[in-house]
């Protein structure tokens, strides 16, 4: 006899590809006609631009560049002087045989850029640049339900909430803004931090807003450094695919594709900046399945898998901390630049270490009235639980205000920077997917009733199959509501 199961397929977004890839890229810069010699590089900064991705037949393509800019100071002395270049970068990951098209979402990051002079008149760029790429593909997985239940056949019904990725999309917008700084001569770098402040979806729109952060170095007038923020405030929403229940979630990644700062003869900048939010809707749910089945008195056929489904056990926001003290004069601060990095992981025996690295560099005046540079690494650890199977996603985000401190020779540097933290469960779902009962078997009615003593951890429903009775039995009997306290004896029926 066979027990009819009813077949349910459940969609969502699986990902072909989720992988952090780093590439280094150089160039070297010419001097051009009028700038003075190189006497000592002073600081180099860089900006990420992503400028397309691309889904091709097996693999996935990012595009873009850095824009960078570095600061020296003249051979023969003198103000100091702003060299500026564009340095395109490439990455590329292979895709799984058969792969269908889907959408690709990602998270660029300037790791680091750094620069020395090869001659008074060139000067070589090295810039990293890492990005985590998600390649994101429509998936089923099918669920099974039984239907009518023969008596004398007990099923473990279980519920599972999960978190499912459902519909995955981007929204290109641009900001076009005019700014008054304070008494700028000349922009040295600019650079844009764009971050999402909340996001929901309604129905078939998902809405979000957020800043544009813009941090500009300039000189002024009377030939000081000195850098200001621009907080640029931005609103927009996208039309869906589907429609989604109050409950559904947005995860939105931002990125800058273009961008552009001019300052003009009446001492105000112009932005142009384009930005990319790429979005994911999840939903939640509850996934009802039977994990476990037997029967009393009958030899029972079990057929039964494990679905391995990509819902999120966790999702959030924290802080961690960058700190270093570094040898430096004393001064007073102009600007510090701040790159975190995407965390290496380490599995840890009930979970997982994420060390997150990053890297800092602060522009200042010396006592001596000179523009100075100082900056150095740092490291810092956050420690996850999780089962061994989990899979953690993690990336920093736009760091706080730091704290610059001098003094006895170094300089102090503490900074807060946001990090982003996602955990997947990587068990499967244990589900029975259909049942063939054997013939009905004479059963002893002279068995008799057992008393057990509950190891610590046994489940209620293993005690019962093994001693061929029911759960709903000895709880009657015993008088229980749940599972058992540890070490319990309980009255085992015989049915």
């Amino acid at each position: 006899m066979e027990l009819e199961f009813e077949k349910e397929k459940v969609s969502y977004l699986g990902d072909a590809v989720r992988e952090i890839q780093n590439v280094e890229v150089t160039q070297e810069l010419k001097l051009p006609d009028g700038l003075p010699d190189v006497g000592r590089i002073l600081a180099s900064w860089g900006q990420e631009i992503l400028r397309g991705k691309e889904w091709r037949m097996d693999s996935i393509l990012l595009t873009g560049g850095v824009m960078v800019w570095v600061l020296y100071a003249p051979e023969e002395g003198g103000s100091a002087q702003i060299l500026n270049t564009w340095i395109p970068f490439q990455m590329k990951w292979d895709l799984p045989e058969n792969t269908q098209e889907g959408r690709i979402r990602t998270k660029c990051l300037t790791r680091f850029v750094d620069a020395r002079s090869v001659s008074p008149k060139r000067v070589m760029v090295r810039c990293g640049v890492g990005a985590l790429a998600e390649a994101l593909v429509p998936a089923e997985a099918e669920i099974s339900r039984p239907g009518e239940v023969p008596e004398g056949v007990e099923l473990l019904r279980s519920k599972y909430p999960i978190v499912l990725p459902r519909e995955a999309g981007e929204k290109a917008f641009f900001l076009e803004e005019e700014l008054t700084p304070v008494g700028a001569e000349k922009i040295l770098y600019y650079t844009l931090s764009p971050e999402i402040q909340e996001q929901k979806v309604m129905g078939n729109k998902i809405a979000f807003r957020g800043n544009g952060n813009l941090h500009v170095l300039y000189t002024g007038e009377d030939g000081e450094v000195s850098s200001q923020d621009f907080l640029l405030p931005f609103s927009q929403f996208a039309e869906l695919e589907g429609s989604y229940g109050s409950d559904a979630q947005a995860n939105i990644i931002p990125a800058v594709t273009e961008l552009e700062l001019e300052l003009d003869d009446e001492g105000k900048l112009r932005l142009k900046a384009g930005l990319l939010g790429q979005y994911v809707v999840e939903e939640p749910s509850v996934l009802e399945t039977v994990e476990d089945a037997y029967s009393i008195g009958r030899d029972l056929n079990m057929e039964r898998i494990e679905a391995n489904l990509p819902a999120t056990a966790e999702s959030r926001n924290e802080n961690i901390f960058g700190e270093q003290t570094v040898p430096a004069q004393d001064g007073r601060e102009v600007d510090t630049r701040i790159l975190p990095d995407f965390p290496r992981q380490r599995r840890m025996e009930n979970g997982m270490n994420l060390i997150f690295p990053g890297s800092f560099q602060t522009l200042y005046y010396g006592e001596d009235g000179t523009i100075q540079s100082a900056g150095g690494r740092f490291e810092t650890e956050r420690n996850l639980r999780s089962d061994e199977a989990a899979r953690v996603t993690a990336f920093p985000e736009k760091p706080g205000e730091p704290q610059i401190s001098f003094g006895n020779g170094a300089m102090s540097f503490r900074a807060e920077i946001p990090v982003h933290i996602a955990t997947e469960t990587g068990r499967g779902i244990p589900m029975v997917m259909g049942l063939e009962l054997g013939e009905e078997q004479a059963r002893d009615p002279d068995r008799p009733s057992i008393i057990l003593r509950r190891s610590d951890g046994t489940r209620l429903w293993d005690i019962a199959k093994k001693a061929g009775s029911t759960v709903e039995a000895i709880r009657k009997a015993n008088s229980l509501e749940g599972e058992p306290a540890p070490g319990q004896m309980l009255l085992i029926p015989v049915i």
